[in-house]
């Protein structure tokens, strides 16, 4: 079943919600209650019928020609690559992009902060998901000190005007953050010490960012404050639970893109005829052993 996108307001002269978050985030206080354990047989058949949206959402994209900037932000370990992994692993790389910039260079440092950002929003038919975005410099950026707290203040008053600028150009800009409660947060970041294949997704930022806490809990409500706002509001996902955080993700990703089924040709395989043995090479090629 195709998903419609809800309705938001997006008049004109709409002011950024700030009395309110997204929703209420609780750090400390009694966790939200989940169900029981999501089987790894119910979590394929759900992500499967996703897919098939996922790549419906991806035909009716190119063919309308519509453009898509997705924001994933959270704190480190809250599973942010994974669930762009789950969006992406069955749709084309050339309609869904994943942008994850590296540390800015001198030279981009030097430029108007948004600037590195502007060369890779989406064109007409593409879906853009941002691993982390402008929304550094309200994150990790101010928490570390890599910006001055008046950069910071600035960047919280201006980012509501460039959204609305980048969504005033018809593009449809949703903005996910990735809740993690902290003993969680800690479970996942020791295994990736344990662990040989996770070990390169801990950097030394994350270790020096690991006992701030506190301080990213105050810039993400700062960061809340003052750009969920009517146009591009800030969606939360708890994300405790890996499987439900990825269907869920995907569930309302679906919900916010207007998307129908788009024309297409019945595909029918021709005929093919090969002779006997001509499948077969006679030049001495190199073989990979199969030692499996």
């Amino acid at each position: 079943m195709v998903m419609q996108r809800e309705k938001k307001s997006t008049r004109n002269g709409a002011e950024p919600v700030a009395s309110k978050g997204p929703e209420e985030v609780q750090d400390n206080a009694t966790p939200h209650a989940e169900p029981g354990p999501l089987s790894t047989k119910a979590y394929d058949k759900a992500m499967k019928e996703l897919h098939v949206e996922l790549v419906k959402l991806q035909e009716w994209v190119k063919h309308a020609g519509l453009k898509v900037c997705i924001v994933f932000e959270g704190r480190d370990g809250a599973g942010k690559g994974g669930t762009i992994k789950a969006i992406t692993e069955r749709v084309s790389p050339r309609v869904f992009r994943v942008i994850a910039l590296p540390a800015p260079t001198e030279r981009e440092k030097s430029q108007m902060y948004f600037q590195r950002y502007f060369g890779h929003m989406p064109a007409a038919g593409e879906i853009i998901i941002f691993d982390r975005s402008w929304y550094n410099r309200a994150g990790v950026e101010r928490v570390m000190g890599f910006c001055t707290e008046e950069q910071a203040k600035g960047f919280l008053q201006g980012v509501p005007l460039v959204e609305r600028a980048i969504v005033d150009s018809g593009v449809i800009l949703l903005k996910y953050w990735l809740e993690v409660n902290p003993d969680e947060q800690t479970r996942r970041l020791k295994g990736r010490i344990e662990d040989g294949r996770k070990i390169w997704k801990l950097s030394p930022m994350d270790l020096k960012s690991y006992n701030r806490w506190d301080d990213y809990t105050r810039a993400r409500d700062d960061m809340f404050k003052a750009s969920d706002s009517a146009w591009a509001p800030w969606f939360v996902v708890r994300s405790d639970d890996k499987k439900r955080a990825r269907l869920n993700m995907i569930r309302h990703l679906l919900s916010q893109i207007p998307y129908e089924e788009a024309p297409r040709e019945k595909v029918k395989l021709p005929k093919r005829h090969i002779k006997s043995g001509s499948h077969e090479t006679s030049y001495p090629v190199k073989y990979v052993p199969e030692v499996y």
